[in-house]
């Protein structure tokens, strides 16, 4: 199956996504470690999440589950099956007396064959292990079960690969709690099919969110998800363009230093995104801080970078995008991280009723450290009241003035985990431009 985006506007055809389950729930027992912004009520990021998928269906889009997804790969091909057995043998450890060890290793492994294709991937997505101890009776047995890192974060589908103009750049996790995401969507991806232009190797990092296809050239970000290897690897891959501008994580002004807070500009789409051709929203005071290096191909040869190095906001002025600016409270609470189902029409996070969460989070962090976050926290303050009065992304005249038409989603939970339409969903396939 040949699967391609040429540009973030060329109309969406199909996505797939993971509706939270069980895992989530893990993931709120320690937000901070799994990588959440904050606690939510899992009820609610269900729902929102259902809700996404179906005004994705409302538009036109095929959506696509993942573990439905998975099942009907399995049931094509039966290898795939057997390697995921195989691998969840390596996941699930037994460990107690070693007689009950051996006992519960031989017939897990008797097991292995009667398991269907949900019950791996559940083992693939919760990591169990046994522990056992033996009391005093007959058959009194205690299990203990104990999670390797439960992949509470792979509802956001957009981080373990990005779909590029020849197919998919399949990533490699910075963090040790999403290392083994990219192992189970890859090869989906790949046993499905799909177009594969390639895969980002030890020791380079790359996640999805860091990367946009804009026709004619691309934008690659680098910082704190993908790195300098990441960046390099994925340079050497036939992406179908000959100019890629890789852009610096940057600093927002109004924290001291140059160390980037990963919470204001994780990824790319954290700051910047493009509703339609020409157009791109993005916080202005990041576009004009962060740093691009621009890759060229001339003739048939490799990128080579041009030595002139510009600001985010001066190389899309280059390419003529008009620049719609966000406050800084807009981008916080995720007003760049919608998804464009076609040219000016996007699938948006309202903004509004994320603002009491950021600030409440921005006010603690601030009281904690208030070198760091004082300035920051004084200018979201104002921000908030200026926007009370002159309107909330994306019901704002910017948009409306453009006709771009906005189709709005109040995730005000899911958004807890740290993302918004943008980052729950993998674009499978963009129409041609």
């Amino acid at each position: 199956m040949a699967n391609h985006a040429h540009a973030e506007w060329n109309p969406l055809r199909e996505v797939l996504i993971h509706r939270p389950g069980i895992e989530m729930f893990f993931g709120l027992m320690e937000p901070y470690s799994f990588l959440y912004e904050r606690a939510f009520s899992i009820d609610e990021a269900v729902y929102e999440h259902s809700t996404l998928e179906h005004a994705l269906t409302e538009a036109g889009v095929r959506v696509r589950r993942l573990k439905r997804f998975a099942i009907e790969v399995g049931a094509r091909h039966p290898e795939l099956v057997e390697e995921f057995r195989a691998h969840a043998e390596e996941i699930v450890r037994y460990s107690g007396p070693k007689e009950m060890v051996a006992r519960s290793r031989r017939a897990f492994r008797r097991n292995l064959d009667s398991f269907d294709a949900e019950t791996l991937f559940n083992i693939l997505l919760l990591r169990p292990s046994v522990v056992l101890r033996r009391h005093p009776g007959t058959r009194v047995i205690l299990p203990k079960v104990e999670l390797d890192g439960p992949l509470a974060n792979l509802y956001f589908m957009r981080d373990q690969q990005a779909l590029s103009a020849k197919g998919f750049i399949l990533g490699r996790m910075a963090k040790p709690q999403r290392h083994n995401e990219p192992l189970l969507t890859g090869t989906l991806l790949g046993s499905a099919g799909m177009t594969i232009a390639g895969r980002v190797r030890a020791p380079g990092t790359f996640e999805g969110g860091d990367f946009m296809p804009l026709g004619r050239f691309a934008l690659l970000g680098t910082g704190d998800r993908t790195n300098a290897s990441g960046v390099r690897q994925i340079l050497a891959m036939p992406l179908g363009v000959d100019e890629i501008g890789v852009v610096h994580q940057p600093t927002h002004p109004a924290i001291p230093g140059d160390d980037p807070d990963r919470m204001i500009d994780m990824h790319l789409d954290t700051y910047f995104n493009v509703p339609g051709a020409g157009i791109a929203v993005g916080s202005e005071v990041l576009l004009r801080t962060a740093r691009v290096e621009v890759y060229c191909r001339r003739s048939r040869g490799p990128l080579v970078r041009e030595p002139k190095t510009r600001t985010l906001s001066e190389y899309l002025a280059e390419k003529r995008f008009e620049v719609l600016a966000l406050s800084t409270l807009e981008q916080m609470s995720y007003a760049s991280n919608f998804l464009c189902l076609r040219d000016r029409k996007i699938l948006a996070v309202e903004v509004e009723p994320e603002v009491d969460s950021v600030m409440e989070g921005l006010s603690q962090v601030a009281r904690r450290n208030p070198y760091r976050y004082r300035a920051l926290w004084g200018l979201v303050r104002q921000e908030r009241e200026e926007l009370r009065h002159g309107g909330f992304f994306p019901h704002t005249s910017r948009l409306r003035d453009r006709g771009i038409e906005i189709v709005p989603l109040n995730l005000r939970a899911i958004t807890g985990g740290y993302g918004g339409a943008h980052c729950m969903t993998c674009v499978t396939q963009r129409a041609p431009s």
